[in-house]
């Protein structure tokens, strides 16, 4: 029955009835994602620092890479712009630049210290065949995170001959395949894989049918209609069973699906099988899933990582930035207030 009731939701979340996220009391928060979704990770592990202890990287580049610019990050930090040849080579992203803003929006406050992010454990993936993120973007983000983090505190994997997509050993188009959904079976668990680095060793992934309970919420309580602002209306939070009673001391993964992972373009193919639930549903940890959604200015549904609706998007008050940490409050249970959070 409950099998039957998560197909349902699935297929039909836009039809469905909306709930609130849930107030949980979840800690030890970490954040992951792919292309996109990799950016935003990055920007969101960087500007709040001192809430997350580390950080799952596939096929991303450094903090603030676009500056603002989609020129930038169509031919620098991607190789993305149908009309202008790709532009990436090695130290192209202007590492040194990059780092001399961060301390900037730190010295600003407009972001947490950066050196909460000494402690953060990151984790590094990079296909050496990705077409659309090349290996040299994302060497240029490990200079970047080597300026902040000791080598001891980062794990680089770089030598599968794979397509940009997020790999797992279950399922996907072929390793080589450049192509929707964006999840390819290359053998490689990457969720697991970095799962296990920044929390780990893990107990193994549950190999069985899911113990927990999938939840679509209203990402309207967060962020003033959302698809003004590149956000779905709705987000999915994943619930193992032993979180649901009581979510003390369970952790929170947060996923950011990359561009053209959104749920009009492939509805709930990237949570179902993305590769994080098995591992949150045998370690007490929820998943939270923010959607991002297509607008006039980001046809891909892409998240916000070069300014298409928020000039601030790569600090803490940028609208989706924001809207996801008002997320992450109510699942950790804090209680903001204006100007004040306890």
């Amino acid at each position: 029955m409950r099998i039957l009731l998560l197909m349902l939701l699935w297929i039909s979340t836009a039809h469905a009835q909306l709930v609130s996220l849930p107030a949980m009391r979840a800690g030890q928060v970490s954040v992951s994602g792919l292309s996109s979704g990799a950016y935003m990770a990055v920007q969101f592990e960087v500007a709040f620092s001192r809430s997350v202890i580390g950080a799952g990287i596939i096929a991303g580049g450094p903090y603030f890479c676009a500056q603002g610019s989609v020129l930038t990050a169509t031919t620098s930090c991607s190789c993305t712009n149908d009309l202008l040849p790709c532009r990436v080579r090695a130290g192209g992203t202007r590492v040194p630049d990059l780092i001399a803003m961060t301390d900037w929006f730190a010295a600003a406050q407009t972001i947490d210290p950066t050196s909460a992010m000494a402690s953060h454990r990151i984790w590094m993936f990079s296909g050496s065949a990705d077409s659309i993120v090349p290996p040299v973007v994302m060497n240029d983000l490990q200079t970047y995170y080597r300026h902040y983090i000791s080598a001891g505190h980062i794990s680089y994997k770089r030598n599968l001959n794979a397509e940009h997509a997020i790999p797992t050993n279950s399922y996907g188009n072929s390793c080589l395949t450049l192509g929707t959904p964006y999840i390819n079976n290359c053998n490689y668990d990457a969720a697991g894989e970095l799962l296990n680095w920044i929390y780990g060793p893990l107990n193994a992934r549950n190999e069985g049918a899911l113990s927990g309970q999938f939840i679509a919420f209203d990402q309207s309580e967060f962020i003033a209609v959302p698809s003004w602002h590149g956000m779905a209306d709705f987000g999915y939070l994943y619930v193992p069973a032993a979180c649901n009673s009581d979510s003390a001391g369970c952790k929170l993964h947060i996923v950011f699906h990359g561009c053209l992972q959104d749920p009009d373009t492939i509805g709930a193919t990237f949570v179902r099988y993305a590769g994080y639930n098995a591992w949150a549903d045998s370690n007490r940890m929820l998943v939270l899933y923010p959607q991002a959604t297509a607008t006039y200015a980001n046809p891909n549904a892409c998240w916000d990582w070069f300014a298409y609706d928020d000039t601030r998007y790569a600090q803490k008050s940028g609208r989706q930035m924001a809207a996801v940490k008002r997320m992450v409050d109510r699942l950790t249970g804090l209680i903001c207030r204006p100007g004040r959070c306890t």
